[in-house]
């Protein structure tokens, strides 16, 4: 599996590499772009997709911040340093798995349970992603795919009903989760981490889900001033579906690390995008675009804050 996801990852960078890069008509077309947006109109969307990075984390930091109290007291500032300690520790591990020990280390106890309240905000998260992109990828799929065929279209969309009330089941009925991580051995480990689950009032979870719900209009938001900075111009609705759709089947795929999502998210936004008549280069600049200002800027923001984990200083403490 491990070999499998680094392959995937090398033959989907290949390919971009090979389809831009490579070319010396399209790098060279891919310089002129850059060249126009950042110097021209398109400077303006690009500042204020900037400008919501901070919005971005800050809403991450105050979910993390609502769940972390659950365990002990806690400041929004340990909150938002954790988020982005996490981040940057997760940026080169599997499945960003780098993120729970970022959250983790920075709390005095509990840090079991704290694995069960990581877990929590990041499924939360992945609810507001399924939700949306579910009805995204409908709208794709009725117009482009199964259009002239209504029953088919009636059982497509009656699905998507159904996985979109499934996905919520393990969040408010959290207890059926552990019963079924009992069923399967393998499993097991997790039950102590995630026992923490059911304790969460529900008027924290809909608090918890509704950060995840504005966290996700920000991405959107930011990638269409993205787009349209790079000149990507058409309906608000279907390019909102093509978004949601977008960031549905990246979350689908698991990723090796950070840099490993570049590709799956490019080739979804190009090929969706692509279906709305919009060309390749300017949907592929405006992703990667999302990917540096979101992911790698904070990242690097990150490596400031780890000399100063508190983990770290107790090291140092008792020396």
């Amino acid at each position: 599996m491990f070999w499998g996801k680094i392959g995937v990852t090398l033959l989907t960078l290949g390919l971009l590499y090979n389809s831009i890069f490579a070319a010396p008509d399209t790098a060279a077309a891919w310089r002129q772009l850059l060249s126009t947006t950042l110097g021209g109109a398109g400077r303006g969307p690009v500042l204020l997709a900037l400008a919501l990075v901070p919005l971005n984390w800050g809403l991450e930091a105050w979910k993390w911040y609502r769940l972390a109290r659950h365990l002990e007291p806690v400041t929004f500032g340990r909150s938002f340093r954790a988020v982005l300690v996490g981040l940057t520790l997760g940026f080169a591990t599997p499945n960003r798995v780098g993120d729970y020990a970022g959250r983790i280390i920075e709390l005095k106890s509990r840090r079991v349970s704290a694995l069960g309240a990581v877990f929590l905000g990041r499924y939360c998260q992945l609810v507001a992603t399924v939700l949306a992109g579910m009805a995204g990828l409908l709208y794709f799929l009725l117009t482009f795919y199964l259009k002239g065929y209504p029953a088919a279209g009636l059982g497509v969309a009656a699905s998507a009903v159904l996985l979109s009330a499934l996905v919520l089941v393990p969040l408010y009925r959290s207890r059926l989760l552990l019963a079924a991580l009992g069923v399967w051995r393998p499993l097991r480990r997790f039950r102590p981490a995630l026992a923490i689950m059911p304790t969460y009032p529900a008027r924290a979870l809909h608090a918890v889900l509704a950060i995840s719900g504005l966290r996700y209009a920000v991405f959107c938001g930011q990638f269409m001033l993205l787009l349209a900075a790079y000149g990507v111009r058409g309906p608000v609705g279907p390019g909102l579906a093509a978004v949601a759709g977008t960031f549905f089947l990246k979350s689908l795929v698991p990723s090796l690390n950070a840099l490993a999502d570049v590709g799956v998210r490019e080739l979804s936004a190009t090929h969706l995008f692509g279906l709305l008549g919009q060309p390749a280069l300017p949907v592929l600049s405006a992703s990667l675009s999302l990917w540096v200002i979101n992911i790698a800027l904070p990242s690097a923001a990150g490596l400031l804050l780890v000399p100063g984990l508190r983990v770290l200083r107790e090291k140092r403490a008792g020396k």
